[in-house]
């Protein structure tokens, strides 16, 4: 599914009004503290806009749906990260695709980290595959996007307190489209090169 910037802002705005799966905030409440969290720790404009849309996977299915209670994973992570990707890049899809992974990563090396996740958390972290194996942990400390992912994944456990006040929706629109922009600027310079394979004619002498 291709979306623009404007598109998802709009859905956010529209669906994301319903509660946060057993948290007492909204999905766009706990986007717009995930999107300040990362703001205030200083990180670049793509995690900022990673954090803000690290869920819109979950919008996809219509209004805000507690999906792991009746015991499924909607895998939101890989649904969020695909529309990501293609309007801004790896830069801010990857920690979004990792971020659940992250989750599972930490259970598995932080004993106290568990005991913070949230009721939903732990009910859906079963749903995801539990915490992650040794093997799963060593080849998640290979990849390169691993420092993002997790800041990602400590915004999102800590993105849900209710009645703070944040900046609004529209504060975060003209940096995403600016990635947007960038996005659409590199494919079509990478469409436009010429291709060095190609067979060039010379006219006939």
């Amino acid at each position: 599914m291709d979306m623009t910037t404007d598109e998802i802002f709009d859905m956010l705005a529209r669906r994301g009004t319903g509660r946060y799966g057993l948290s007492a905030v909204t999905q766009l409440e706990h986007a717009l503290q995930s999107a300040a969290l990362a703001q205030q720790r200083g990180f670049e404009d793509a995690l900022v806009i990673a954090a803000l849309l690290h869920d819109v996977g979950h919008l996809l299915v219509g209004n805000d749906v507690d999906l792991a209670r009746q015991g499924v994973d909607d895998r939101h992570e890989e649904t969020s990260a695909r529309i990501l990707e293609r309007l801004y890049g790896p830069v801010v899809a990857e920690p979004v695709r990792l971020h659940v992974a992250a989750k599972r990563y930490l259970c598995s090396t932080s004993a106290a980290y568990y005991g913070k996740l949230s009721e939903d958390s732990r009910t859906s972290l079963a749903l995801q595959g539990g915490p992650m194996t040794p093997e799963e942990v060593a080849a998640f400390d290979r990849l390169e996007p691993r420092a993002t992912a997790l800041a990602l994944r400590i915004i999102d456990d800590e993105a849900k307190v209710a009645g703070l006040i944040t900046p609004g929706l529209e504060t975060y629109r003209g940096a995403a489209k600016e990635l947007e922009a960038t996005m659409a600027r590199r494919v079509g310079g990478c469409a436009s090169e010429p291709n060095a394979n190609a067979q060039v004619s010379t006219p006939k002498s």
